[in-house]
């Protein structure tokens, strides 16, 4: 039925059809998609006219708006053919596309909340998510291996090493980040005792920490441990390297520490 004064042919003229270009631009997508869903089964393909042409009917029509309604709906090409066939297949793609829209759209409000943050304080952005609001009280090189941590260990050791970095930092952890390259041997010997004090306590708390240390020096460490250890290097100099050395031959000794 055509709605008063509207002409109805809309080029199906003497009972013909629609072409693939007239039925492409009626339902608002492109002469490649419609023949792409022949291609794949999708659309079937019409009747043809004497002259070889196609000819498309409302039902072709029909088809290629749902097929294009779900497309929107952000359902895949290759689940339509199967919702076709199944009540039930269709109501599993349904719940499935739902629960993958909830998914990203609290990734993105997570998102969201971080870029918030960064707008606030531009360090955040190099740092694991956990770490941001410590981006303020850290020096660029802690947040340099901080975020070359996030790559090497699974959550449970970041969580640790972020109650180490939120605890107030020991006056050996203060010399450590201010040692200078030419510190004498006395220097780094002292500060290595007092520092290992630190560690240990640490490690104690944290005891997974420890297990890293020791699988590390068995050479068992976690899959990108050469990192870690490169990262390490790179971001001491050479004397506070010597002090970290030091810090493990003597939490390797026998006897208590501090």
């Amino acid at each position: 039925l055509c709605p008063r004064g509207t002409v109805c042919d809309g080029g199906m003229r003497n009972g013909g059809g629609w072409s693939t270009r007239e039925l492409a631009e009626i339902a608002g997508t492109t002469l490649k998609t419609v023949r792409h869903y022949h291609r794949i089964g999708l659309l079937e393909e019409p009747d043809r006219a004497v002259n070889g042409y196609k000819q498309y009917q409302t039902r072709h029509l029909v088809r290629l708006l749902r097929i294009r309604r779900l497309v929107d709906l952000g359902v895949p090409l290759a689940d339509i053919a199967a919702m076709d066939s199944s009540v039930e297949g269709a109501d599993q793609t349904f719940r499935a596309l739902d629960a993958e829209l909830a998914a990203n759209i609290k990734r993105q409000q997570r998102i969201r909340e971080e870029l918030a943050g960064i707008l606030r304080q531009p360090e955040r952005a190099d740092l694991p998510p956990a770490f941001g609001d410590l981006a303020g009280d850290l020096s660029d090189d802690e947040r340099a291996f901080l975020l070359v941590c996030s790559r090497v260990f699974d959550p449970q050791v970041l969580d640790s090493l972020r109650e180490t970095y939120t605890s107030t930092p020991t006056p050996a952890g203060k010399d450590l980040d201010a040692l200078s390259e030419d510190a004498s041997e006395e220097a780094r010997q002292g500060l290595a005792e007092r520092l290992a004090s630190d560690v240990d306590r640490d490690r104690k708390r944290h005891p997974r920490l420890g297990e890293l240390a020791a699988q590390g020096a068995a050479g068992h460490g976690p899959r990108n441990w050469l990192v870690f250890l490169r990262a390490v290097v790179e971001l001491h100099n050479p004397a506070q390297i010597d002090v970290l050395q030091r810090v493990d031959v003597i939490l390797d000794r026998d006897e208590p520490v501090g």
